[in-house]
């Protein structure tokens, strides 16, 4: 049976509606609305879904916001993942947020979109917004399945994410490699080692940084990458180019292969770009690049996805252009 009875604070002023639902078999549900009208529409769902068998206990989600629950899930969660750097980065910025002060049960999808309005006004692009989206989706998740929150409904699946602009299809034309590579030796002789391994390779940037000499077979001209973006581990196999970058290079004590870190490339990459005229290139579309490249020597699907660690034809696609004049030559 519910009750709907006054609120009042300590001075004795009224402060709202407190919906109190008692119900055999049950525990008894208590809750404090602003105004009558909400804490009787509470009370007839509270009322229904025991009635109907559905229930489940909301005390848990309705006594914790959305920021104790970031909180919690950098501690528990974000330690587990790959990424976690740039994770702890999108736990703060939600933190930031004025969602963060709601309970868990009262956030929207409405609630959700504004958010994703500030971060566009930010100047966040699609991908960066999904994937600040992708992170709130788990926590909501978790908190359902681990938490004790198992009445939650997800609120980022209600919302409409940011389509994702068309894939990148910038390629080396022309003179531009040869102009890149004499701008990044100008610059430092091992920015030109790392931008040629790139372009034989395939590799990201961070797998390509992130190398040490125990990985490398030289005499099985291999590399080994013991934990991708993509979570496995993955053989990369090693041209004469790549091969010949490799066996140029000194030795260090560290045992790291770069002397360079990735925060040096990243700012020297579109130094040397800067410095030999080149246009709209990222240090991403070498992969791009050298994906195409692959194709063209006339490598299969499935051996390019060996070598490039894609795990589907549908991503392998977004990486793949192919040059027109090239496809010509072997139609004969």
């Amino acid at each position: 049976m519910a009750s709907i009875t006054p609120s009042y604070d300590r001075e004795g002023e009224h402060i709202g509606w407190k919906a109190s639902v008692r119900k055999r078999g049950f525990p008894p549900q208590y809750q404090t609305f602003r105004t009558r009208k909400e804490a009787e529409a509470w009370a007839v769902v509270i009322e229904s879904e025991m009635t109907r068998g559905v229930w489940r206990d909301r005390s848990e989600s309705e006594g914790t916001t959305l920021a104790e629950c970031l909180d919690r899930y950098l501690a528990e969660v974000v330690p587990t993942k790959k990424g976690g750097r740039r994770e702890v980065d999108y736990v703060n910025q939600w933190k930031a947020r004025p969602i963060a002060h709601l309970y868990m049960s009262s956030v929207r999808g409405k609630d959700v979109a504004a958010a994703m309005r500030d971060m566009e006004a930010e100047g966040k692009g699609a991908n960066t917004i999904r994937l600040h989206l992708a992170l709130l989706s788990h926590l909501f998740k978790v908190a359902r399945t681990e938490w004790g929150m198992e009445a939650l409904s997800n609120p980022v699946e209600s919302v409409r994410k940011p389509r994702l602009p068309q894939g990148r299809d910038r390629r080396l034309v022309g003179d531009e490699e040869r102009r890149l590579l004499e701008a990044c030796d100008a610059l430092n002789p091992e920015l030109g080692a790392i931008v040629r391994f790139a372009i034989e390779t395939a590799m990201r940037q961070g797998e390509i940084m992130g190398m040490t000499w125990d990985a490398v077979d030289l005499p099985g001209r291999t590399l080994t990458l013991q934990l991708t973006k993509n979570g496995t581990k993955r053989v990369v196999p090693l041209s004469t180019a790549a091969f010949r970058v490799l066996t140029g290079l000194p030795r260090q004590l560290n045992g790291e292969v770069w002397i360079y870190g990735q925060e040096g490339v990243k700012y020297a990459f579109p130094a040397a770009c800067r410095r030999t005229g080149i246009k709209d290139l990222r240090f991403h579309d070498l992969r791009h690049e050298a994906t195409s490249r692959l194709f063209e020597k006339g490598f299969n699907p499935m051996e390019v996805s060996a070598i490039t660690g894609h795990k589907t034809l549908q991503m392998l696609k977004r990486y793949t252009h192919l040059r027109a004049e090239d496809l010509a030559k072997r139609m004969g």
